[in-house]
């Protein structure tokens, strides 16, 4: 995809989110994330389940707001607004959920679900119009009004009900769109089919979009640039093009390492090698690791690793990793 580098269009900085666990413990699902989106942009965000790759596209249109940390939408600070600001603010950006069968008002039909946004926040209710423009945007998601403008979502299937999140969503005209997980509920065929057209509204209508996934492939073929995260901290933010080849932090190569493809003898780098007794025991977020997250899974951990967290920084243009040893493992791969 084709990128502008202009003003962000959304801003994040600091970001921090906490759950109350009981007995005074707390989860860390998200602690100090700053990110960036340029106009016309596809930022994806990477990691397992439970990194708090979610819990970040959430804070951003503050579904929760971050307990601390800033998000600007263009020149409007989002986070401290009060809630009638906020919401008519925040019109311009829209977030497509993980479950796009939840996500629909069961007792509605698909017209009224199109069109509930532009009703809220759109000029003018004029009938006419209005069923023009819900057609319109059916069509533009690969769906016919004629078949489809009455059914309600238990009458869909999957693909279908995605299809029109994705066309409520776009009716606000948003400048953002947060895609949270938005295929891995669908099938194979149909999650292409879905990735295609994200791809292409994007593009046609230069839309910049946070794309939330757990799947290494999807977010390097449809991102620009890919945060990978781990443990509510981001351990590394690089271009998809070549990310295979420029990769360097340990847990990134471990993700990519994964792939069907590394596991051919193809040029993906291979991940580091086990911790002995130690590779599948996942850190708590109740009680993270000190100093570097991934220190108690990454081979490579020094006794620097547990004392001092690791400060991103640029080790190549537009390539930030947050790791002490970040060098060494691009000596030797």
């Amino acid at each position: 995809m084709t990128t502008t580098r202009d003003a962000p269009v959304l801003t994040a900085t600091d970001l921090v989110v906490e759950f109350p666990a009981g007995r005074g413990q707390k989860v860390h699902a998200v602690s100090g994330v700053s990110l960036e989106v340029a106009a016309g942009e596809t930022l994806g965000i990477l990691g397992e389940s439970g990194c708090g790759k979610s819990t970040v596209g959430r804070s951003l249109i503050q579904l929760p707001p971050p307990d601390t940390g800033t998000v600007r939408l263009g020149d409007v600070t989002l986070t401290g607004l009060a809630p009638r600001e906020l919401r008519r603010a925040r019109a311009r950006m829209q977030i497509i959920m993980q479950d796009p069968v939840s996500a629909l008002n069961p007792r509605r039909r698909v017209k009224d679900l199109v069109w509930e946004g532009r009703s809220i926040w759109g000029p003018g209710d004029d009938t006419r119009d209005r069923d023009a423009r819900v057609d319109a945007a059916l069509r533009d998601v690969g769906l016919d009004p004629a078949t489809v403008r009455e059914r309600r979502p238990h009458e869909l299937s999957g693909g279908q009900c995605q299809r029109v999140c994705i066309a409520r969503a776009l009716m606000l005209d948003p400048e953002v769109l947060i895609c949270d997980e938005p295929v891995s509920s669908l099938d194979v065929s149909v999650q292409a089919q879905i990735l295609n057209l994200l791809e292409t509204t994007a593009r046609r209508r230069a839309l910049s979009m946070v794309f939330i996934a757990h799947d290494v492939s999807v977010v390097k073929n449809i991102s620009d640039r890919v945060m990978v995260m781990y443990l509510g901290k981001v351990c590394e933010v690089l271009p998809s093009d070549g990310m295979q080849h420029e990769a360097a932090h340990p847990y990134t190569r471990l993700l990519l390492a994964s792939l069907p493809e590394a596991q051919i003898g193809s040029t993906a780098p291979a991940g580091p090698p086990a911790v002995e007794g130690r590779a599948a025991e996942l850190p708590s977020p109740l009680n993270p690791p000190s100093g570097c997250r991934f220190r108690t899974r990454c081979p490579l951990a020094t006794a620097r690793c547990a004392a001092e967290e690791p400060a991103p920084r640029e080790i190549r243009p537009g390539h930030r990793i947050a790791c002490h040893h970040a060098e060494t493992r691009r000596n030797h791969p």
